[in-house]
């Protein structure tokens, strides 16, 4: 019976530390993503091209074909994501477009 006397006490005291720590490790995890996403953010606006000036018929035709490039390049990925995705969950090596 001598271990059941401090069982609720311990219990409340591990999970008052346990709670202490998870929030510690998760304030300090959620600082450093955000300061790698604001330097990557910052990387990429620096990397970003001139802003286009829309005054012009020429100048809308490149922002279009700019987009279209874009829009194709995701297309691309999206593809490549579906086709890993397709190998990984194929059933014993059977063509997945068969099921």
């Amino acid at each position: 019976m001598s271990q059941r006397d401090g069982f609720g006490s311990g219990f409340l005291l591990g999970a008052l530390f346990g709670g202490i720590v998870g929030g510690v490790a998760g304030v300090l995890a959620v600082s450093r993503i955000k300061g790698d996403r604001l330097a990557n953010e910052t990387e990429w606006l620096e990397e970003e091209e001139e802003p286009l000036n829309f005054n012009t018929q020429e100048n809308m035709e490149v922002a279009r074909r700019s987009l279209e490039n874009k829009i194709a390049q995701l297309n691309g990925a999206i593809d490549d994501v579906r086709q890993q995705m397709s190998v990984i969950h194929s059933t014993n090596g059977q063509d997945p477009s068969n099921s």
